[in-house]
């Protein structure tokens, strides 16, 4: 583990005081906060981050939430020389044991310690940067908590179980100084961000109608009461939710079908095909005006997010530069997965699987000219965090893009728990005249847990 140098530490030559490199991002990023002229990139060998990067050079990571999707991102990180992941956490034993075994066996190493605790890794004084990757209900409470300390942030999506959750993230993130981004990795794929610059780009004409479409959910019966596994820290992971008896659906992949702790299918896919929508738009610092929908919500059984759902959200005319009337996105499980634009002159749809169709051949075979709009480019999400990390500049998923792309999913549910239409002010992030729909902004905490 490396020493870290205090400021105003002697180097050994006396002649200056020496900052770590974490006090030398932050320096640069509050001076370009403060207008004070420093060049926009900061180069690699500056920081030590070259391509035979030392041990004692690297960005050192702690990974909080290493079950499925958590681990993913942990061995993603593995591959590349620049960080050094020195500390797991998670409320499951089983994962931060797996994690840290796999984490020791990359570097030949006994070195990765283990926490039950996001607020003990937290406290070390030697990370740089942490991987989140937790259930919706806790993406707010360690996100907020880092950023605090300083520390730079790789956080999956959906960016928050609420509203006021994400818009409390946001600030805190502009507030301290650090660098964000969202595992909304579509991104990072070629066809995604080809298909948003040509539409971006007027090769459909006025867009009028963008149709989102999600997967399908699934209800579940009711289970009984269940022991704790062994090794499992159950009432830290519900935290800030409501005291709930164990069942085995209910905790790691599942909590995603669970109102108390997400959103459904909706909330866990609009957090990539609403965002590629947005992309697409121009829109990814505002929201729809005027929000209407259907949704079937089980009444009974475990799982109780949206199974079906359809829901209309109405954008100004002032909201996107390729919509001068305004547009009408639609959610819905009932399209095709994917986003697809549609203009006066033709459509353009994306999808996974490297999807890239168009009403017209020659739309795709469009060349973007040099007085046109040129995308922000990243091939690789994770390396794509490693140079902004480095650079102070903005990642290709921003804290932003995320906040107002899972915003549209929870304005749709509550829409349609509301059954009824509801008006937004998406500057204001309020509804109109509504205290009934204000009051689905927030979620109580159940204590000792708080923003």
């Amino acid at each position: 583990m490396k020493k870290r140098i205090q400021k105003g530490q002697s180097t050994g030559g006396g002649e200056r005081a020496a900052l770590s490199r974490r006090g030398f991002l932050k320096q640069t990023a509050a001076a370009a906060a403060g207008a004070v002229a420093f060049p926009a990139i900061i180069p690699a060998s500056a920081l030590g981050l070259g391509g035979n990067t030392a041990p004692s050079e690297r960005l050192v990571m702690g990974c909080i939430g290493v079950g499925s999707q958590g681990t993913g991102n942990m061995k993603g990180f593995l591959g590349f020389r620049e960080f050094q992941i020195v500390a797991v956490c998670d409320v499951d034993r089983n994962h931060r044991l797996e994690a840290a075994r796999i984490i020791n066996e990359t570097y030949g190493n006994q070195d990765c310690q283990d926490y039950g605790d996001f607020r003990e890794i937290l406290e070390r004084d030697d990370l740089d940067v942490v991987s989140i990757a937790v259930p919706d209900h806790w993406h707010a409470i360690p996100a907020i908590a880092a950023a605090k300390k300083g520390l730079d942030i790789y956080a999956e999506k959906p960016l928050a179980l609420t509203i006021s959750q994400g818009r409390a993230m946001v600030d805190a993130v502009h507030r301290y100084g650090v660098i964000w981004q969202t595992g909304s990795w579509q991104r990072s794929k070629e066809n995604f961000r080809r298909g948003c610059e040509l539409v971006r780009n007027g090769r459909i004409g006025k867009v009028h109608t963008v149709k989102v479409g999600l997967p399908t959910g699934s209800p579940i019966e009711t289970q009984a009461e269940m022991p704790v596994p062994e090794g499992f820290d159950y009432d830290f992971w519900l935290g800030p939710a409501p005291s709930e008896p164990y069942t085995e659906k209910r905790c790691h992949w599942n909590f995603r079908w669970i109102l108390d702790y997400s959103g459904g299918q909706l909330t866990d896919w609009a957090a990539h095909h609403c965002d590629i929508a947005n992309w697409g738009m121009g829109t990814e610092h505002t929201g729809p005006i005027r929000v209407k929908g259907q949704g079937f919500f089980p009444r009974a059984g475990l799982w109780n997010a949206a199974t079906n759902y359809f829901f209309e959200c109405e954008y100004s005319k002032e909201a996107s530069p390729v919509a001068p009337d305004g547009f009408t996105m639609l959610v819905s499980n009932s399209f095709p997965m994917g986003t697809r634009f549609e203009g006066t002159d033709g459509w353009i749809f994306v999808d996974r699987g490297d999807v890239l169709e168009a009403s017209a051949p020659e739309i795709l075979k469009s060349e973007i000219g040099p007085k046109e709009m040129a995308f922000y480019k990243s091939s690789n999400h994770a390396r794509n965090f490693l140079e902004c990390v480095r650079s102070r500049e903005q990642t290709i998923a921003p804290i932003d893009a995320a906040h107002h792309a899972i915003a549209i999913a929870h304005l749709g549910n509550i829409a349609m728990q509301l059954e009824r239409e509801v008006h937004w002010d998406p500057a204001a992030e309020r509804f109109v005249n509504d205290p009934e729909a204000d009051r689905k902004l927030s979620r109580a905490m159940r204590g000792p847990w708080h923003l």
